[in-house]
This record gives structure tokens, C-alpha cells and sequence, in this order.
């Protein structure tokens, strides 16, 4: 390693502004700032994006009316502008709520004999999209002469405040794990030294997601009391999401290297958050937010737990499909690049001067983990 040229006394000689910019700024450096200010704008335009202006789309209700009316109802739903509503009939009142548990429709309308109907929700799948339902409704009965009276079959539980507790649990369990993912990519390397480190590192990340998912499971049920009666599912979901946003990131980090880590912070925080249907529901959501909410682990995480608190488990088989798939597909990925790339460093001669780099000690690192 050289040393810089000293002047009388053994001072450095003053190389100027310039010569100090080119030391203090290099390529590198200047090229990481760069994808940080990407990241930060994307943030940005991801998060305003998608909650600038809620709008419902398509949310399903069930029509439950006397006679021939529930199909002229349901139409009737159907024709509103810009397609708020996608109307279903339902042959009685027991069987729309058995609709809205199962998950199937998000409300339900009973229309009665006399000049009162009725709006079946079930806030506890997302305050926003009750409300706006209820919006809704309020308009539509006023125009036909009627009244509208709410009833919520499916509320929050007290501890829950505004039913926000699932989303939030799950971004706590996705930050940390990609977070543990990338620290450990730090400490040994974007890019093991030999396959079996790289089964390492994803067996420690298995014990931390089951770790993680077991505290988080703890603080969101008997600690704090905002989600109850769920423990043994809360933690293998937790578990679940935790090593899904875990061994993707490893996958991302072998791939990439240090680009790895923000590909998965893309993925996870600035397109995976604003589209998981936690502030806003999905169906409140723009086109692009509503088409990957529920194939990202945040989306898929959250359908997952707060399905599995407040609606008996329905509709949970695809989100829990999906953070399996993260889960499996990135440590199968990880480990076949990882193989991929210790195979190509075989066949490359060695070079000093790429070995000694900065970049090849950071990706490498043989010695550590």
C-alpha cells in the first residue's frame, strides 16, 4: 500500500481543493449516494403515491333484498361511476355475514320492507374501507329516500386501536428480517467464502426468525394485549415473515453485493409498506399498489395475521403461499449463486491486484463469520 508524499518535517504537501475532493469522493462512494438518493425519491413517490388519493375500487358487497330487488340492487351498485362497488346477491342475512367472515366480500347490504336498511362491515379488516363503504351507502339511500343504519359484526379488539396492530407487527418482523440478513452480510462478506458458510448463515437466519417471530408473537398478544388468543399462530407467521424477508435479502446480496441490500429495501419498505393494505386497504389503493400487495411479504403478512386474528384463518392459503415462496425460492436461490459464483472465482486466475481491492475484501471476506 502506498503512502503519500511527504513534505519538509514529515507534513503532507497541500494537494489543493481538487486533490482533496478526488480522495474524499471516489466513484464508489459517489455511485452508493447516488442509488441512497434513488431509494429516497422512490420512498417517496411510492409512499404519496399510494395515499395521496384513496379511492375505492371494486370493493365487494353482498345485496340481501325481498324478492327480484337484490338483483336490481346489485345492479344498480354495479352502474356507479368510476366502480366503487362489485355487488354480489346473498339469499339471506346470515349467509352476507358469513360472507363478510369468510372473507369474501368486504360489506353487506340488507334491504328491508320498511324505509331502514342495514350496512353490514367488519371494521377489523381495515377502518378506511368500512368507512368508505358506509360513504357510500349513505349516498346511495339518500337518493333513493331511505335510511341507512351501520352495524359492524367484526370490530377491532380494545387493545387494537384502529385495527392497525397487524400491519404493524409485520413491518417490524420484515425490518428485522432484512436487516439481520444485511448485517451479516457485512460482517462475512455479501458473498460467503464456500457453500457451506453460505447454509450457515441461512440456518442462523432460520433460528433468528424463529426467535424474532416468538418476541414479536409475545409483545402484540400478552404484553401489550393488542392482538389476543393467537399466540401459537402469531409465532409461526412471525417466523414465516421473518425468514421470508431474510433469505431473500441474502439471495439479493449474493446476486448483487452491496446493491443487494437496497434491491431489498425496494422491495420490502418502498413498494412492500404503502401496498399491504395496512393504513389503506387494497381496494382503496391505485392500480399498480393494488396488483403487488398481495404477492410482497408485507402484504402477504399482514392479510395473513390480521385474517388469522379476527376472521378464523380464511383466505390466509395464498399469503402464507407466498411468504413460503419467498422463504424457500431465496434460500434456494441464495444457494445456487452462491455455488454459481464460487465456481466462476475458480476459473478466473487470480489477480493480485483485484484480490487486495477493497471491493473484493468486502465481498469475500474468507475469514470471517
Amino acid at each position: 500500500m502506498s503512502t503519500p508524499a511527504t513534505g519538509r518535517g514529515g507534513a503532507a504537501p497541500d494537494r489543493g481543493f481538487a486533490g482533496e475532493l478526488r480522495d474524499a469522493v471516489t466513484l464508489r462512494s459517489f455511485t452508493l449516494v447516488t442509488g441512497v438518493l434513488i431509494l429516497q425519491l422512490a420512498f417517496i413517490l411510492s409512499y404519496i403515491g399510494a395515499f395521496h388519493s384513496p379511492t375505492p375500487h371494486r370493493i365487494p358487497v353482498a345485496v340481501v333484498a325481498p324478492g327480484q330487488a337484490a338483483g336490481q340492487v346489485a345492479a344498480q351498485l354495479d352502474a356507479l361511476k368510476d366502480a366503487p362497488l362489485k355487488a354480489r346477491t346473498a339469499p339471506s342475512e346470515q349467509r352476507a355475514r358469513q360472507l363478510i367472515l369468510d372473507r369474501t366480500v368486504d360489506a353487506a347490504i340488507i334491504v328491508s320492507a320498511g324505509g331502514t336498511d342495514t350496512l353490514l362491515v367488519a371494521s377489523a379488516s381495515g377502518p378506511a374501507v368500512s368507512s368508505t363503504t358506509q360513504q357510500i351507502a349513505a349516498g346511495i339511500e339518500q337518493s333513493r329516500h331511505r335510511q341507512v343504519r351501520t352495524v359492524d359484526i367484526r370490530p377491532p379488539a380494545a387493545g387494537d386501536g384502529r385495527g392497525l396492530s397487524s400491519f404493524y407487527l409485520v413491518i417490524g418482523w420484515i425490518v428485522g428480517g432484512y436487516l439481520a440478513a444485511a448485517i451479516l452480510g457485512v460482517a462475512g462478506g455479501a458473498r460467503p467464502a464456500n457453500l457451506r458458510r453460505t447454509v450457515i448463515r441461512l440456518g442462523a437466519l432460520a433460528l433468528y426468525a424463529i426467535v424474532s417471530g416468538l418476541g414479536g408473537a409475545i409483545i402484540a398478544g400478552p404484553v401489550l394485549g393488542a392482538l389476543n388468543g393467537h399466540f401459537w399462530a402469531l409465532w409461526g407467521i412471525g417466523a414465516l415473515v421473518v425468514m421470508a424477508a431474510a433469505a431473500t435479502t441474502v439471495a439479493f446480496q449474493i446476486l448483487l453485493g452491496l446493491l443487494g441490500v437496497g434491491l431489498a429495501i425496494l422491495v420490502f419498505v418502498v413498494l412492500g409498506n404503502p401496498s399491504a393494505g395496512g393504513a389503506y386497504p387494497m381496494t382503496l389503493l391505485p392500480a399498480f399498489w393494488r396488483a403487488i400487495g398481495d404477492w410482497l411479504p408485507t402484504g402477504a403478512g399482514t392479510t395473513a395475521v390480521r385474517n388469522t386474528v379476527y376472521f378464523s384463518g380464511h383466505a390466509t392459503a395464498q399469503a402464507l403461499g407466498v411468504l413460503a415462496g419467498y422463504a424457500v425460492i431465496g434460500s434456494a436461490v441464495a444457494v445456487a449463486a452462491s455455488a454459481a459464483h464460487l465456481r466462476y472465482m475458480r476459473l478466473v486466475p487470480d489477480d493480485p491486484a483485484t484480490s487486495s481491492s477493497p471491493q473484493s475484501q468486502a465481498n469475500q471476506s474468507p475469514n470471517r463469520e
